[in-house]
């Protein structure tokens, strides 16, 4: 390992922006081409009281910045480049160490949808929490990160830089049959295709105000494309028949869990009772989600919250019981393990984010 790659992950944001700068310059002398909406945003200049709390402003709409009581008197650097192109966004950020957080509550007030796909250059993230196990990734090695932006997510993220997809979730899901799966994945940056992945992204990065739309457009389709393929093999999802049959095995399961959610009867057992397949086959298949149970628990747990905020007048006993709990205790228990809050108080939250929407 290089000594540059070995303290990158202590690197403030201006460190990092330093050390690309002429990329930076040479990215911004020529214009971009017609069809290609940039922007450019950095708190660069600002009092340094005022940088965290306007970078937390300027990415709210997407998720919200956890800054502790210190952050917040300290001076903090960031920047941003979004480039939109179609259905496609790209962006190239640089930011000190930050808490972010996507609740379950922001989540029910938005329409954000699509899939994230971040390509960390420098730095990484410390830890990703949401439905399943902690998982983390060494601080000095670029890696890759998946996220579904109809999960909820916390994750610690160190001084970085990162290249970053926003994509459809239709044209993840065409691609990846268990596209829900890779919320929350790491992967380290070690092999063949990752390295290849990171190299082709970071020429995007370097080279676009010298390409056309068309090249832009194709650029940012054949990346999207590495990285579906680079999750899926960490998935075991791609290669040969039995891939493909495992992966079209996925899809009818969670189809049948999703049109029998609000049956009281629907389990593990009932599942492979209905759609004749194999015990092994079926738990080995969701062991990454916790387990089938636990799989089915989230996907209930998930729709609840929707429903909450959906319904505002139906009382919570209801919808525990109309999404097969037995009780609304048993329900307000999973229900606060899941999210870290009570069913009431997503309600509550959700009530004040729409209200300030409206504002």
């Amino acid at each position: 390992m290089t000594q540059s790659s070995e303290v990158c992950g202590q690197k403030t944001a201006h460190q990092l922006t330093r050390s690309t700068g002429q990329n930076i310059a040479n990215r911004h002398c020529n214009p971009l081409p017609p069809g290609i909406v940039h922007s450019h945003f950095s708190v660069r200049g600002m009092p340094p009281q005022q940088q965290l709390l306007a970078w937390r402003e300027r990415v709210g709409h997407v998720i919200d910045v956890l800054p502790s009581r210190e952050q917040l008197h300290n001076p903090f650097n960031a920047s941003i480049d979004r480039y939109a192109i179609g259905d496609l966004v790209f962006t190239d950020c640089r930011s000190d160490s930050m808490l972010l957080e996507r609740s379950v509550a922001r989540i029910s007030t938005d329409n954000m949808r699509d899939y994230v796909f971040h390509v960390f250059m420098e730095g990484g993230v410390e830890s990703v929490a949401g439905f399943y196990p902690q998982r983390r990734s060494a601080q000095s090695t670029a890696s890759l990160l998946a996220l579904d932006m109809n999960q909820p997510v916390r994750m610690q993220r160190n001084a970085c830089r990162v290249l970053t997809f926003f994509v459809p979730g239709k044209l993840v899901e065409t691609a990846f049959p268990d596209a829900e799966a890779i919320h929350g994945r790491v992967i380290e940056a070690s092999t063949p295709l990752t390295r290849l992945l990171s190299a082709h992204v970071g020429a995007l990065s370097r080279n676009l105000s010298n390409m056309s739309v068309g090249e832009i457009d194709s650029a940012m389709r054949d990346s999207v494309q590495l990285i579906v393929a680079t999750f899926s093999k960490q998935a075991s999802l791609s290669g040969n028949a039995r891939a493909a049959a495992r992966g079209a095995m996925f899809g009818q399961v969670r189809r049948y869990i999703r049109a029998n959610l609000h049956d009281g009867e629907l389990s593990p057992e009932s599942l492979m009772h209905a759609l004749q397949l194999p015990r092994p086959t079926l738990y080995r298949m969701f062991e990454h989600e916790g387990g089938l149970g636990a799989y089915i628990r989230n996907r209930r747990l998930r729709e609840a919250a929707d429903e909450l905020v959906r319904f505002p007048d139906l009382a919570v006993m209801d919808i525990a019981y109309g999404l097969g709990f037995k009780s609304a205790s048993d329900f307000t228990r999973a229900f606060r393990r899941a999210y870290d809050m009570a069913p009431q108080d997503l309600r509550a939250q959700a009530f004040e984010l729409l209200r300030a929407k409206r504002k």
